[in-house]
């Protein structure tokens, strides 16, 4: 096999670049509609996906978003455009649909990450108590949800009074929030750690960090391969991304 045919080569890395659509606008620019910010190419409106109004409900998220646009170079690259991308998918998919995105976090609610903990070795047992305990008596004193924590990967029924503390809680977001909620929850594999975030108990970072402590530790002892630490950059480019929504939206 020539170098130009192995995977992840530069060839193939341009064959993936030249799939982007070209770019076909100049100018990026918002604008207030009175019902939200309009997102405008070259004085056009954007529309989504699903042919709906690209509005914005804060001109400082609008903003965000049109920064992104402004900086794709030749071709769009989608995965640049974090902000871009989840407010398609607000407005196409979460409106209308807040019970059922609710109901999605509340899975993950049901085997929260935080409450499966390693019953040895000693070190890692440490990080799981110094990084998730403050969140579960979080969610105790806060939401008045107390989830029950369990060695090992068995399956531990949390009570239906804890899960609906906080599916109360989460039923109190509009649908950008919501979103952006249902991000960081399926990212982190923690509804609770994306509420500390949203509540303002934990950073982004500090969630981020609690989200891996797993993984870390495994990379602390046997390494980490590039592949896995580009999925990862990946993950915590949308995590930031959903984070950051919920800071514009205020």
């Amino acid at each position: 096999m020539s170098e130009t045919e192995k995977p992840g080569s530069i060839a193939e890395g341009l064959k993936e670049k030249s799939s982007h659509p070209k770019r076909f606008y100049q100018h990026v620019a918002i604008k207030d509609e009175g019902n939200g910010s309009a997102l405008l190419l070259d004085g056009k409106t954007v529309r989504t996906p699903g042919k709906a109004p690209f509005l914005l409900p804060s001109a400082a998220l609008a903003e965000a978003i049109a920064e992104e646009w402004r900086g794709q170079g030749a071709r769009i690259e989608p995965q640049t455009m974090p902000l871009t991308r989840l407010a398609n998918s607000v407005i196409d998919g979460v409106k209308g649909n807040e019970a059922a995105v609710v109901d999605d976090i509340l899975k993950y609610a049901g085997s929260d990450l935080l409450c499966y903990r390693a019953e040895r070795p000693k070190g890692l047992v440490a990080l799981q108590t110094k990084h998730w305990d403050p969140i579960l008596a979080f969610a105790k004193q806060d939401l008045g949800a107390k989830m029950r924590p369990s060695e090992g990967v068995m399956h531990v029924e949390q009570t239906p009074t804890s899960l609906e503390a906080i599916k109360k809680r989460f039923n109190t977001f509009d649908p950008w929030s919501l979103a952006a909620l249902h991000v960081m929850t399926g990212l982190s594999g923690s509804a609770l750690l994306a509420l500390a975030v949203a509540l303002g108990r934990l950073t982004p970072e500090e969630a981020w960090e609690a989200a891996h402590v797993d993984e870390d530790w495994q990379i602390a002892q046997w390494g980490e391969d590039e592949e896995a630490k580009q999925r990862r950059a990946n993950r915590d480019r949308d995590f930031s991304a959903a984070a950051r929504m919920l800071t514009l939206l205020k």
